[in-house]
């Protein structure tokens, strides 16, 4: 499993939320909506500006040494994290 991707396989997981969104839309009062985003090298450059100069700051709950990870993993199914878990190599 990738992070951020739905496990439920890799053809079928991507396409499970906007199949609920589809089904629940008329049913709820809020406007979903679903779409790509598409990177290009001109935005990642703003994006690591912003990441230089401060602007926007990744939130990083706790680091683990890469012997650790099956750790890490527990603590991030329990919920406990607050922000990114991240795997020092």
């Amino acid at each position: 499993m990738g992070v951020g991707v739905p496990s439920q396989g890799r053809w079928i997981g991507p396409l499970v939320r906007p199949v609920r969104m589809a089904l629940t839309g008329p049913f709820v009062s809020q406007t979903m909506t679903f779409f790509l985003a598409r990177q290009n090298a001109e935005d990642l450059s703003v994006l690591s500006g912003f990441l230089e100069n401060g602007t926007v700051v990744p939130v990083i709950d706790r680091t683990y040494p890469l012997a650790e990870v099956a750790e890490a993993m527990r603590y991030l199914e329990q919920g406990h994290a607050q922000g990114k878990i991240v795997i020092a190599v």
